[in-house]
């Protein structure tokens, strides 16, 4: 099972940097070269790493003893009593941590979502250096395992930031480092390994949350419990990944969410307050040879508009779907005029556009193709 991770400027270019075959040939790097170039890449943005510790005022109890008989038959000269709880007042208690970065000058922090999911909770930010602040959450994605918070002053301070890189170039083989507050104890921890995958979905689990992560980095550098939050680098020390669960029980697998999934919800914090998608309104599922199968279906492709137990509804009142008249039922094949499939997702396409935005679905009902119309609503935490 996949678990969160949080309970408790080079310019040469690098092995698995976009080098190709010619390149690589020519320009021989000694070990000792990738060795100098982590440690100035720690060097230089582990200062920008920060640890979140979470609290919660929980409730005090204490331990007397009872005589259930003594109000009947006076105290019992044999000392006969039940131990009973009883609660006096309430105590802040650490309950977590996890680790985030700071992206802005004045103390824009991005971690994970899971991380800071608790809105009863309060967060605290230790830096490198030992000092802490409190911190107020500023916006959870309702999407991503992404969140953003940010440091409450009483003065102004400027805080050291990390830098971003583009988690479009990645390559399989390619080194990176994990940095985080491994165990929710040890601060700014690092591991070392290399990119061992690219394109993963897995289902991550945690604190109460589950969520379908799609696009995921995997990488064998260590990911260990409260490392959630934490920046992914390359060497020259740029942040492509933010990391966010391991495989319990295996030896060192580890998922970071891309960098490139993250920078628009720090532009539309720092320029709304909040994260906002664009929302269609459809419960649904991935049609493969299995649905089609079991669904009867004359397609291998698109998703199925279907309910789910209980009183999950397939269409979500007054949305986009529901507005634009799809129906429990309906498959859609081509959203603007992109071909659904197991690879080109319905998630992965819908991201390509913003609230507000007409778009054109191609979908099956009963067996008869149709055009449908449909303006995007809009998500938001």
């Amino acid at each position: 099972m996949i678990f969160y991770s949080s309970e408790f400027n080079l310019e040469t270019k690098f092995p698995g940097e976009n080098l190709d075959s010619r390149e690589m040939s020519r320009e021989y790097l000694p070990q000792t070269f990738q060795e100098e170039a982590i440690i100035k890449a720690v060097k230089d943005f582990s200062p920008a790493v920060v640890s979140i510790i979470i609290s919660k005022d929980l409730p005090v109890f204490e331990k007397y003893y009872y005589d259930p008989f003594e109000e009947f038959f006076g105290p019992d000269p044999f000392g006969f009593q039940i131990p009973q709880y009883r609660q006096r007042g309430a105590e802040k208690q650490e309950i977590g941590g996890g680790t985030g970065f700071i992206v802005s000058q004045d103390g824009l922090i991005l971690t994970n979502k899971h991380v800071v999911l608790d809105e009863k909770a309060e967060y605290t930010i230790f830096t490198n250096d030992g000092r802490k602040f409190p911190a107020k959450v500023l916006a959870r994605d309702p999407v991503q395992d992404l969140a953003l918070l940010k440091v409450e002053l009483s003065s102004p301070e400027i805080f050291p930031i990390v830098k971003l890189g583009d988690s479009e170039k990645l390559q399989i083989g390619q080194t990176v480092i994990a940095i985080g507050n491994a165990l929710g104890e040890f601060r700014n921890t690092i591991s070392v390994g290399v990119i061992s995958g690219l394109g993963r979905t897995i289902t991550a689990s945690g604190g109460g949350l589950v969520e379908v992560l799609e696009d995921v980095i995997q990488t064998d550098a260590a990911i260990n419990k409260g490392n959630s939050g934490g920046p992914l680098l390359n060497l020259r020390g740029e942040v492509i990944g933010v990391n966010t669960a391991m495989v319990l029980g295996a030896q060192n697998i580890g998922f970071a969410i891309p960098i490139n999934k993250a920078r628009r919800n720090i532009e539309q914090v720092k320029e709304f307050g909040k994260i906002i998608y664009p929302f269609l309104g459809i419960r649904y599922v991935l049609i493969n040879e299995q649905v089609k199968e079991e669904q009867k279906l004359p397609v291998d492709y698109g998703v199925l508009i279907i309910s789910g137990e209980g009183d999950e509804s397939a269409i979500w009142p007054d949305s986009a779907a529901q507005r634009a008249g799809l129906k429990e039922g309906d498959v859609v094949l081509e959203f603007n005029n992109e071909k659904i499939t197991l690879e080109n997702t319905l998630a992965k396409i819908i991201m390509k556009y913003s609230p507000g935005d007409k778009i054109i679905l191609k979908i099956l009902r009963n067996n008869k193709e149709m055009i449908v119309e449909v303006i995007l609503g809009e998500r938001s935490d």
